[in-house]
């Protein structure tokens, strides 16, 4: 089916005139009647019929001609909808995070990007799990870019990791904890006590895992969780302690965060893309604002979330 013939179709279909339709098309006569012959070989059926001097369209026709503009305005809506998508001032931007960078870094890296009134008519869409969930949802091109921890089962040549920031590892404990007394605490005292602790299937859990490994200490693991909530409800309730990123909106009456005497207490966040992969104007325009803003503001100056 040739698109150029179904706008041709279209236009005598208004006109009803041969010699009309060809002046709006700039086309001869001749070109407009062989495309309109090749529709009807092709279809089966005649389109148009001769009325006195003029034509008009058949039972055919009009049938045809519903679907025909239906389609025609589909195609046109699809090129608007890419020229939006290739205009980096526009666009639309699918966004995945993990649980704990919902918090605060997420919210913020948006908020602070949209305030730039070039970027008001750039629009997100957002998506929470955890880190293997959201590659692969990236390498099924459901999303434009990941924030999430580094991820252990995707082979790094498909994915771009473009460090952000560093979070802050530190310990929970519940207030009724002779701990609670106190501000920052070795692993050796922490692990006395059951240790409510994130799933595997968290991209927490290989830095909290090292960092256990590095100490000489095995814990005592109580429950498993995927989710900061649950973890946290666990240990104000006294079941036990935990190991936690900083979560920045945590209500201070929940338990009492303390500060961990070891090396390398932070875990590792970064934005994901695909390898080998066109990614839209406005995306990567977001990614380019995100890094140079988490390096101006927190890498540079050794912050942690």
């Amino acid at each position: 089916m040739n698109l150029r013939h179904l706008k041709f179709f279209v236009v005598l279909a208004k006109t009803q005139h041969m010699a009309k339709a060809a002046e709006l098309l700039n086309i001869s006569q001749p070109s407009l009647s062989y495309a309109i012959d090749s529709l009807e070989k092709e279809l089966g059926v005649p389109l148009f019929e001769k009325d006195g001097r003029n034509i008009k369209l058949t039972n055919f026709g009009s049938i045809y001609l519903t679907y025909v503009q239906k389609s025609l305005s589909e195609l046109d809506r699809g090129s608007e909808y890419i020229s939006e998508l290739l205009d980096i001032n526009r666009g639309h931007i699918n966004l995945g995070f993990t649980f704990s960078m919902g918090q605060e870094i997420v919210p913020r890296l948006v908020n602070e990007f949209l305030k730039d009134p070039d970027h008001q008519k750039i629009t997100f869409s957002f998506k929470q799990g955890t880190t293997d969930e959201l590659i692969q949802d990236l390498l099924n091109d459901k999303l434009d870019l990941v924030f999430a921890s580094k991820p252990k089962a995707v082979q790094t040549e498909q994915i771009n990791l473009h460090h952000l920031v560093n979070q802050e590892i530190m310990a929970a404990v519940p207030f009724e904890n002779p701990l609670s007394k106190k501000e920052s605490v070795t692993l050796k005292e922490l692990i006395k006590y059951p240790l409510i602790a994130y799933s595997k299937q968290s991209g927490l859990r290989p830095t909290i895992d090292q960092i256990l490994k590095n100490n000489n200490v095995q814990p005592n693991i109580r429950l498993e969780s995927i989710e900061d909530h649950t973890i946290i409800g666990f240990v104000h309730w006294n079941f036990g302690v935990a190991i936690i990123p900083h979560l920045p909106q945590l209500a201070d009456n929940q338990v009492k965060l303390l500060h961990l005497d070891t090396e390398k207490a932070w875990h590792e966040l970064f934005a994901i893309s695909k390898t080998n992969h066109f990614m839209p104007p406005s995306s990567t325009l977001f990614l380019d604002f995100v890094c140079k803003y988490c390096k101006m503001h927190y890498l540079q100056k050794n912050i942690l979330i």
